[in-house]
């Protein structure tokens, strides 16, 4: 299930191929064995508007999540690009060999966060989170190093912005983690299939509207796969780009 909902084209041939069926089981199956009398249609049409009811409600919630989760990534690429940008400043402060290393990394280190936003590669990912790690821990040698060179309030200052590149790092991981859960797909997928099945059962005269049975389970299935895609930090369309690191590369010179 991780797979699929991480995937957002697979969601949505998975759930077309079930919604379809779901519908196709409603009107063949119980509409043909179990055919709603005239005087219990309305009381069918109320259970059907309310189980519609709770899938737009289901879905409008799990979109909100997925925009609130993406909105989140973009900050903390906004927050990584500010604290490289600064760190790199405040560079300075500390003796010339020790800033000219902290600046040779932080350079180095820019370079892989950019490409860690723009990979698809799950095995390059890994090793750019290995490489991240290792030159997280040069960068907080060379600015310890430089502030126990020359103990005073502005190295202290290299340090607590050393401090915040490395902890935004931490909170960007932290958010690609942050993914709808499981749980919440199942629930949408077995409402959208009892809501398929109510549309198919309540379907009238249905054999020369065998197309108008699938709007319903395109329009659920494309559904999810905005979800998901907005979900999925890396395998869907609509990503976040590293242009606040772009430009913070951009700016600094050339080392």
């Amino acid at each position: 299930m991780q797979f699929i909902t991480s995937h957002p084209i697979v969601l949505f041939f998975v759930s077309i191929v079930l919604m379809s069926i779901a519908g196709w089981l409603g009107n063949t199956m119980l509409g043909t064995r179990l055919p709603i009398a005239a005087e219990a249609r309305d009381d069918f049409k109320l259970v059907q508007s309310a189980t519609l009811t709770l899938l737009a409600l289901v879905i409008g919630f799990s979109l909100s999540m997925a925009v609130g989760r993406y909105d989140q990534r973009k900050n903390y690429e906004e927050e990584e690009a500010n604290a490289i940008g600064t760190e790199f400043l405040r560079a300075d402060l500390l003796r010339a060999g020790e800033a000219a290393a902290v600046r040779s990394l932080l350079t180095q280190y820019l370079t892989l966060r950019i490409e860690f936003y723009q990979t698809r590669d799950t095995q390059r990912v890994a090793q750019i989170d290995t490489a991240t790690a290792d030159l997280q821990t040069h960068l907080w040698s060379a600015a310890r190093d430089g502030a126990a060179g020359q103990p005073n309030p502005l190295s202290a200052l290299a340090i607590a912005g050393m401090n915040d590149v490395i902890n935004t790092q931490g909170y960007t991981q932290a958010a690609l983690w942050n993914r709808i859960p499981l749980a919440a797909w199942m629930l949408m997928m077995v409402i959208g299939v009892f809501c398929n099945v109510l549309v198919g059962y309540g379907a009238e005269n249905a054999k020369g509207k065998a197309r108008l049975l699938l709007i319903m389970p395109i329009t659920v299935s494309l559904s999810f796969m905005l979800i998901a895609d907005i979900d999925s930090p890396r395998n869907g369309i609509i990503r976040v780009a590293p242009q606040n690191l772009i430009s913070t590369a951009q700016s600094l010179p050339k080392q």
